[in-house]
This record gives structure tokens, C-alpha cells and sequence, in this order.
């Protein structure tokens, strides 16, 4: 591809060594540059490309894009006023758009994006159709899959990845996106038919400066969408609800406990933990290019939880906007075992034991919220505390369970910081451990504390019996939870049934 032509998709400011030649790629980091590429100087949280293109250049950069010229470097260089957009205009122009040519679906919400993506995809997929999917857990395109290292990939990456979809013979794309990608612009040229936004609660407040910050960069994947488009909203969280009027996009409410949305939920049951429920759509629903007509089915889900309601009502809509029928959607959820790490039940005897990623507030109140409804003697809560969050969370997280203790019967907790455990990048800090552990004091709940996991699910493991519930939460400092709680399971009953056992394990990504 020609460098003018490429340029020629920029709002530039002005150029300095001005210069055509034939260029072989993009790149973003200095280390990964190969001869001929495009070096972008996007500024980071900790790092400022501008600093790396000297390295870059060295590396064989042809060519800077930058918000300041580098004077001592004599390659042309483009100034822009945000490298961050520029990054993501020139990764869809050099691979040709590839969204255009799929029909791609937007997920965010502050609980349930990688849930609701699975639901998703796994109905797409039912239907015969090829898919992509994009998360936290995996890059999945067609048969192929590769663990994530973001929630949403940047946009060079992204773009990469759908154009390889398209390659591939891909033609649904389900995604992941967050409230990181939306401020960082990662996902600014995907063309997202179908959006939803499921709800929101405080989180990542540290990484946004505030709350209001957060819900800014999280509604613009709703406010963005243009005339052409899908956006299903959630009346019964006020924050998706206030975006109604807010998008050009086609809108489509889902509704359980606000029965004057688009689509509902009847006769409710979740008596077992796992939801029965009539979904009524209550008019016709009509886009751009679809009806789909009022009607009610009933639904079966194999996932556990309330939150597993809302989820399925949005993968139900994003499936009927894909044409798929109700039989293959019925099928597809009755069949869908859920996803790692969300309220995941690992074991399942004569007691039992789920692992859940419990990230904030939030998913605290609505998986405490399910244990609620279901039947067990006692719950033994062992809990990795977030590291890295910032006090903010930590408190909320920490007051989030200290709320539902008494209704669950909760005095005493076992917490870990998980040392061995985690990245440098979740570390708990010694504010983080002091503000969980304030929390607990104020609420008279003993916290037996643990610097190593193993030792806390040891703790957490001893005293249980029959009919009891071990409830495994935290994020990235209980992913190996479910391994070590089953490891430790073989230890104690060397007659159990190893296969059965692990099962859980087998296409696991986080702590294997």
C-alpha cells in the first residue's frame, strides 16, 4: 500500500519530510516494528510512544505518525491531533474495513459481557452459522481459539483479527467491549450492527477518575450507533434505560422485573438455581431490515443465576436480529454450560463448589444474590481480594459483602492476597488488604487471612460437609482456584473419580 493513499485517511495537521513509498504495515510498539512499517506514537498510561520512535526507526520504520514532530528524526513524519484515532483509522483502512463485511455485535456491561458473549455466540454457531468472538477468555476465529491479553485487543490487533475472520469465511462477529477500548478508542472503526449495554455498577472507578467518567466511555458504544443499527437496552437498570433517547440506532428493551419492555420475562422460576422462564415479545419488532414478529417461548437455561436471566434475554434478541429460529435458541441455552469463572459450578456431589470472578459490587450483590435463592446448609466464602483496583473498589467490594452476610448466614471469611498467584500487575497493596479488612472488623465478620492461596482454599476446604457450599470468588487472584480446590479434592478422596473430577478443567483457560 502506498503511504499517501494510507495518510490520505487521516485529519492531518501537517507533515515534515513529506515523502511516497511503498509501505509493508502498522505498528505501535518499537520492539515489534519490522522494515517498511508505520510507526504510531500513541500516548499510554505509563508510556509515551513518542519517546520510541528513535527505536522504531532503528527497527525499520519508514514512517512516524505523531502528535508532536520528533526534530531529530529524518523520516516523514505525520502530526495528527489524537494518535489513538489515527491508529484505529489507519489499521481499518490498511486491512480493508473487515467489519463491513461482517455482521458485528458490541457487548458491554458492567457484569455479564463475557457470559452474554458465549450465549451468543454458542446460539450463531447452532444455526450453522462461522463465527468470531472476542473477550476476556478467548479470540476465538472459526476453529481457532488463543487465550486474550486484553478484554478488547487494540485496534491494530483488533482489526487484524477480523480481517482474518473475513479470511476465513467468518460472517458473525461477537465481541467484548470495554470501557477501556471505548476511551481508548480501540474500538473506534469497527462497524457494530447490533450494541447492547446490560447494566452498570462502580468499577474500574481508579482507571476513569470517576464514576460519571466510567458511564461516559462505557454509553458511547450505545450513543455512537448510527440509524442503521440494533441497540437492546435493559429498562430494568436505569443507567442502560437512560439511553433510549440517547442513540440513533433502532432500540429494543428487554425488561424482568419493568414489564412494559419490548421483551420480557414471565413465570419466573428459579427454584434451582438454574432459571425457567416464558420470554414474551410483547409487539413486533421492527429494524431496517427485519420483523420480528410478537410471539412468547419458553426458555431453560443450564446456566446457574438471576444475572443468567438478563443475559439470555439479550443473546435471545441479538439471535432473532441473526435470523436464527426459536427452536435453535431454546436448544442453544439449554444446552450452553455457561463460562469459566462465572458462577461456575465445579463440583457437584454431596456438597458443592462454585467459582466465581466476583469483580465488583455489582456481580458481588447478584451472585450473593443467587446463593440466596438456592438450597445448602452453609456457605464458606474464600475470597482473593482485587489487587490493583484501588480503595474505591476494595471498599465497595468489601462493604458488598459485609451487606449480605447476615442474609447468608456469613461470620467468618477466608481471604487470601494470592502472592504466588498473581502478576505484578495485581498485587494487592497494603491500602487495598487495610480497607477489606476495616470493612469486615466494622461488620463483626473474622477474616482468617492468607498470603497463599493454596493455604486459603486448604482452610476453606476443612471444616465442610454435606449439603454445604464453597463459594471460590475473586478474579485474577482466584484463577487458579477451581485447580488447586480439585487438586486438593484428589488429595482427601483418593477414590474419586479423577476424570469426572477435572472435568471442569478440560478447555479451561484462566489458572491452567
Amino acid at each position: 500500500m502506498e503511504l499517501t493513499n494510507l495518510m490520505n485517511q487521516l485529519s492531518i495537521i501537517d507533515v515534515k519530510n513529506a515523502k511516497n513509498m511503498n509501505i509493508t504495515g502498522l505498528a505501535y510498539n518499537s520492539q515489534k516494528v519490522e522494515k517498511g512499517q508505520v510507526f504510531v506514537c500513541i500516548k499510554g498510561f505509563k508510556a509515551d510512544g513518542h519517546k520510541f520512535a528513535g527505536q522504531a526507526v532503528e527497527n525499520g520504520a519508514v514512517a512516524l505518525v505523531v502528535e508532536e514532530f520528533i526534530d531529530a528524526l529524518e523520516v516523514p513524519q505525520y502530526k495528527v491531533g489524537d494518535a489513538r484515532k489515527a491508529l484505529a483509522e489507519l489499521a481499518a483502512a490498511y486491512y480493508d474495513h473487515p467489519t463491513h463485511k461482517l455482521k458485528t455485535i458490541g457487548i458491554t456491561a458492567t457484569n455479564g459481557k463475557t457470559s452474554t458473549s458465549f450465549m451468543t455466540n454458542a446460539i450463531l454457531e447452532n444455526h450453522g452459522l462461522k463465527t468470531g468472538l472476542m473477550g476476556t477468555v478467548v479470540v476465538k476465529i472459526g476453529d481457532y481459539a488463543e487465550p486474550s491479553e486484553l478484554t478488547t485487543p487494540e485496534s491494530l490487533d483488533l482489526q487484524r483479527f477480523y480481517a482474518k475472520m473475513v479470511d476465513e469465511g467468518v460472517t458473525h462477529a461477537t465481541m467484548e467491549v470495554s470501557s477501556s477500548a471505548l476511551e481508548l478508542k480501540r474500538v473506534g472503526c469497527v462497524d457494530f450492527d447490533i450494541v447492547t449495554l446490560n447494566n452498570i455498577s462502580r468499577e474500574h472507578i481508579d482507571l476513569h477518575s470517576s464514576f460519571e467518567k466510567y458511564f461516559e466511555h462505557k454509553s458511547s458504544l450505545i450513543r455512537d450507533a448510527g440509524a442503521d443499527k440494533v441497540a437492546i437496552l435493559n429498562l430494568d437498570d436505569a443507567y442502560s434505560a437512560s439511553l433510549i433517547n440517547k442513540t440513533k440506532a433502532t432500540v429494543i428493551t428487554i425488561g424482568v422485573e419493568d414489564q412494559s419492555a419490548d421483551v420480557i420475562c414471565e413465570e419466573l422460576d428459579l427454584s434451582t438455581g438454574r432459571a425457567k422462564f416464558n420470554l414474551v415479545i410483547q409487539r413486533d419488532l421492527v429494524t431496517n431490515d427485519m420483523i420480528i414478529p410478537k410471539q412468547q417461548f419458553s426458555i431453560e437455561l443450564s446456566t446457574p443465576g438471576y444475572h443468567s436471566v438478563y443475559n439470555s434475554m439479550v443473546s435471545i434478541v441479538a439471535g432473532l436480529l441473526c435470523g436464527v429460529p426459536v427452536e435453535t435458541i431454546q436448544k442453544s441455552l439449554s444446552e450452553f454450560v455457561g463460562v469459566e469463572r462465572r458462577f461456575e459450578i465445579i463440583f457437584e456431589e454431596d456438597f458443592k463448589i462454585i467459582d466465581d470472578h466476583f469483580a465488583n459490587s455489582g456481580n458481588i450483590d447478584i451472585t450473593l444474590g443467587t446463593l440466596e435463592k438456592m438450597d445448602f446448609n452453609r456457605l464458606s466464602l474464600v475470597y482473593a481480594i482485587r489487587g490493583d483496583r484501588g480503595v474505591t473498589v476494595n471498599r465497595e467490594n468489601a462493604e458488598a459483602i459485609a451487606k449480605w452476610a447476615p442474609r447468608l448466614g456469613i461470620h467468618e471469611i477466608t481471604a487470601t492476597i494470592s502472592k504466588s498467584h498473581v502478576t505484578k500487575k495485581d498485587v494487592v497493596s497494603e491500602q487495598e488488604l487495610q480497607v477489606f479488612k476495616e470493612v469486615m472488623d466494622e461488620a463483626g465478620i473474622t477474616v482468617h487471612l492468607y498470603e497463599e492461596l493454596p493455604e486459603a482454599i486448604s482452610f476453606g476446604l476443612s471444616e465442610v460437609s454435606e449439603g454445604d457450599l464453597v463459594l471460590l470468588g475473586g478474579c485474577q487472584g482466584m484463577d487458579y482456584g477451581a485447580k488447586i480446590a480439585l487438586e486438593q479434592l484428589e488429595s482427601l478422596r483418593p477414590d474419586v473419580d479423577k476424570k469426572k473430577l477435572f472435568q471442569p478443567l478440560e478447555k479451561r483457560v484462566a489458572g491452567n
